[in-house]
This record gives structure tokens, C-alpha cells and sequence, in this order.
């Protein structure tokens, strides 16, 4: 009994810090609106997904991606009883590649959020990602503060300007390391 209620105090608190400190529509307002095709990478079982479907409306479009088929699963289930299963587009990936080459300058806005530190190849990511980007496409991507270290942070910067981003902005967000890169 102990092991469940830890489980479940554990749960509630994830949830309720995540939607306080990382609420999808605080952070991501300014930069997704209605109508859009944005990407989720890393996208997980889709806490931010499911925000930015709302953010985008009916005749928007997000694409989620990620390598963990269990995770796909689960975010077409929650996007499902959401009703915001036909706004989202779940797409499994490999540890190599995104798989999204079909998307090649249709994206408006892309989020990587505590994705790139577990990225086999970080530099392949922000190339495949800048290919699937709009002239003038933003990509946000944010490391964990507690984790990313400086040398870390400048690393994956340096990587996106190879790709063919210029740095923007470094948005403040609580705890956390953010660049917000602009497709050149």
C-alpha cells in the first residue's frame, strides 16, 4: 500500500508542478497561435502537445514525435478523451533520425522540450528540424536547469547555429535553460 500512495502523491505532485511552473499556454502564447503546424519533439505522453492543440485550434495542426511507442500510445489516448485527437498527429521516431522529412518547410513553431541532452545526435535534430521549418520558423528549445550545464548549453546553441538558426532570445523560465532560435 505504502508503494501506491508514493506513487500517487509523486503523481499529483509532477502534475501540479508541471502545470504551475510549466503551464504550455504561459510559456508558448507569444509564439503559437491559432491556424499554425507546429512540432513536438520528444513530445512524451503529450503535456505540452495537448496544450499547444488548444493553442492552435481547429484548423491547426500538431505533430508529436517521439521514440518511445508506449508514449505515442499514450498521448493518443489522453488526446483522445481531450477531444483533440484529430488535431494531433502522434509519429514514433528512431534514436537517429525524427522521421519527419515529409514536413520539410511546413512548420511554423517547433518545441524541444528536455529533449536535446538525450539526443544521440543533437546536431542531425536541429538540421532536421530547421529542414521541417518555415522561413522564419521558431524553435524553442528548453534543457533542465539542474541538469544542462553551461558548457552543455553552448554546445547545443553553437550546434543550432550550424543547422542555420540565429539566436533570438533566451526566454527566463523558472529553473530551466531556453533559447529561442529563428530559422535563417
Amino acid at each position: 500500500m505504502a508503494g501506491k500512495t508514493c506513487w500517487w502523491v509523486d503523481y499529483i505532485i509532477y502534475k501540479l508542478f508541471r502545470r504551475f511552473f510549466q503551464h504550455p499556454r504561459r510559456i508558448l502564447r507569444d509564439h503559437v497561435k491559432r491556424g499554425m503546424t507546429v512540432l513536438d519533439v520528444g513530445c512524451g505522453s503529450g503535456f505540452f502537445s495537448l496544450g499547444m492543440a488548444k493553442m492552435v485550434g481547429v484548423k491547426g495542426r500538431v505533430i508529436s514525435v517521439d521514440l518511445q511507442t508506449e508514449t505515442i500510445e499514450s498521448l493518443k489516448k489522453r488526446a483522445a478523451r481531450a477531444g483533440l485527437r484529430e488535431r494531433i498527429e502522434p509519429r514514433v521516431c528512431s534514436d537517429r533520425t525524427l522521421e519527419i522529412d515529409d514536413l520539410a518547410g511546413q512548420v511554423d513553431f517547433a518545441l524541444a522540450f528536455y529533449v536535446v541532452h538525450h539526443a544521440a545526435d543533437a546536431p542531425g535534430l536541429m538540421m532536421e528540424v530547421h529542414r521541417a521549418l518555415k522561413p522564419e520558423g521558431k524553435f524553442l528549445i528548453v534543457e533542465p536547469g539542474h541538469h544542462a550545464s553551461a558548457a552543455e548549453c553552448e554546445a547545443t546553441e553553437t550546434a543550432a547555429q550550424q543547422a542555420g538558426f540565429t539566436v533570438a532570445d533566451h526566454p527566463k523560465l523558472t529553473r530551466d535553460w531556453a533559447v529561442m532560435l529563428v530559422k535563417s
